[in-house]
């Protein structure tokens, strides 16, 4: 096994021990037995538990990255783009509460202490795609606000998703009419031309 295999083992160990037990509450006895390895073999690999944590967060917020540049690539019509981008946010977060719901909050509640570099660098990467994205279709717009307009209102969604399809009906809802917003300031810009 590669050390890359053995991190991605400690990794999904920690996600089950945190969303099993919570991050306060897991120890890396714990996370030792989950990932089928010896505690000492484990801190080959990372340093302790705080690291385990700032690695898992990493390794969830590139996930969730990587599935939101897909789905602006992939798709054809901005709201779409747009949309894919955002669910695979909501999608990460609601994952979290799928998985733990005793422990979600905690897990959720990112100690910034620890990840506040990580999130800030997500943010400023789903700014940056969501800002291309808009754009592309509508260049006299500014792209930046609206993108943090498009997070905003993700973040919003992400505070009950206690029924998981409600969170994405309002989003794909909120999409649509920002972009029809967008089309509307367009045609009202053309006509003053």
């Amino acid at each position: 096994m590669s050390d890359t295999d053995r991190v991605e083992t400690i990794l999904r160990a920690a996600y089950t021990c945190f969303t099993r037990h919570g991050v306060r509450r897991t120890t890396m006895d714990d996370l030792a037995r989950e990932a089928g390895m010896s505690r000492p073999a484990v801190y080959q690999y990372v340093r302790n538990k705080e690291d385990v944590f700032r690695r898992l967060v990493q390794h969830l917020l590139d996930g969730a990255l990587a599935a939101s540049r897909a789905a602006v690539t992939d798709r054809t019509d901005l709201p779409a783009r747009l949309a894919g981008a955002l669910e695979s946010k909501l999608d990460m977060v609601a994952g979290v509460w799928r998985d733990s719901p005793a422990h979600a909050a905690e897990l959720l509640a990112i100690d910034a202490r620890l990840t506040a570099d990580l999130l800030s660098a997500y943010d400023e990467a789903m700014t940056g795609l969501l800002a291309d994205a808009v754009s592309r279709d509508h260049p006299r717009t500014d792209a930046g606000e609206i993108a943090h307009l498009l997070l905003a209102l993700t973040r919003g969604l992400e505070a009950d998703l206690t029924d998981p399809e409600t969170p994405r009906r309002r989003l794909h809802l909120g999409v649509t009419l920002i972009v029809s917003g967008l089309q509307a300031a367009d045609s009202a810009k053309d006509q003053l031309s």
